[in-house]
């Protein structure tokens, strides 16, 4: 069975207010559109063309969630809980309300994510630079007291220490000075090798100025993606999104701790308990098509994504069911197997149940398709 989806934007702050617009061929409403959700969690389960909600049809045991997302101005800087820890945390905050703001645990999942660019630059923060690097980084900066207490924090002892303690310094209020010392210093910095890093980071100032969020910015890796590259972002992993149109999937879960960059609740010792401060790059995956599909391999049993360009040739796609096409250009119309076919209009989706085994794709565009993992 195919059902239609769609879904209202979230209008979080951050937010465009053209990028979904444009990619729907619709007029702007004038608000910011952050986000819309596929899917079957609580927080905004999609709506079904008969007028019910997929969690209705799922009983909310879909194991992933679908978004479109366009940011204007970075999200918070963040990280999700693995499995243990979500379950450890939503235990211990059980006697709190579910709208409690206090709460950190919206649920008891990990939040494992990939996020594929839909506009032809998307910038994000991802995974902490090394020790060595981001030294090399701060003296572009000068040597001011403020930069000084970062760069003895930072020496001394190993990356992962090192990285812990900078991190927990700067959340906890107490190096308001130092903070301020640092991003008035990014003004005048300048460095050959780390140029685009230092325009990103100053761009998050002019946006949060004073926050502490934006000193954490620098030890982070600077990452650009192009149309159709992604990244996988696992737990753990210290990660913002700055700018840009992109689909995203992650498993099902609103587990967010947050360290920087918004006016919502930070935990820092919650945060720390849960960060990963090993130094490392994230791999950017490139768009490596099998014929008019291309794969995103990513090894967790919540979800797996794959991309189809559709030039009038029709595209048959077996999946593994529950499954969802969503469509991000052109004109594109799904068939299952009892052959009645659905039109998916761009900016929504189509839900196959799991008793569909094998799509097909006809027309010209783009369409992304979702289901379980392996």
């Amino acid at each position: 069975m195919l059902l239609s989806l769609s879904n209202a934007p979230r209008d979080y702050a951050w937010g465009s207010t053209s990028l979904l617009a444009d990619l729907e061929g619709r007029e702007p409403t004038g608000a910011p559109e952050a986000e819309v959700w596929f899917g079957d969690h609580s927080g905004d389960p999609a709506d079904v063309a008969d007028g019910s909600t997929l969690d209705s049809v799922t009983g909310g045991t879909l194991p992933y969630l679908l978004k479109l997302l366009a940011a204007a101005s970075p999200l918070s800087i963040q990280v999700h809980p693995t499995i243990a820890q979500a379950r450890d945390g939503w235990g211990r905050e059980e006697a709190l309300a579910a709208d409690d703001p206090a709460r950190n645990y919206r649920d008891a999942n990990h939040k494992p994510e990939l996020i594929v660019a839909l506009s032809d630059r998307f910038e994000a923060l991802g995974g902490l630079r090394s020790v060595a690097d981001t030294l090399r980084l701060l003296t572009a900066l000068g040597d001011t007291s403020g930069v000084r207490a970062l760069r003895e924090r930072l020496e001394g002892g190993s990356d992962e220490v090192v990285l812990r303690d900078a991190v927990g310094w700067l959340l906890s209020g107490g190096a308001q000075r130092e903070v301020d010392e640092i991003i008035a210093a990014l003004a005048a910095s300048s460095s050959e090798e780390f140029a685009a890093e230092l325009d990103a980071v100053r761009a998050i100032a002019d946006r949060y100025p004073g926050d502490p969020g934006v000193v954490v910015a620098l030890l982070m890796n600077y990452i650009v993606l192009r149309r159709g590259e992604a990244i996988f972002l696992r737990a753990g992993l210290l990660h913002a999104y700055i700018s840009g149109l992109g689909v995203e999937i992650m498993a099902a879960s609103d587990n967010v701790l947050r360290g920087g960059l918004t006016p919502k609740h930070i935990d820092v010792s919650e945060l720390l308990s849960v960060l990963d401060t090993t130094p490392e790059a994230v791999p950017v995956l490139p768009p490596t098509a099998t014929g008019a599909v291309t794969t995103y391999d990513v090894d967790v049993p919540d979800f797996a994504l794959r991309r189809v360009v559709l030039t009038g040739d029709l595209v048959t796609v077996e999946v593994a069911g529950p499954a969802m096409v969503l469509s991000t250009a052109g004109e594109v119309t799904v068939s299952g197997a009892e052959g009645a076919a659905v039109a998916v209009a761009v900016g929504s989706a189509v839900f196959a149940t799991e008793d569909e085994t094998a799509l097909s794709l006809s027309g010209s565009g783009e369409v992304f398709i979702a289901q379980p993992g392996d």
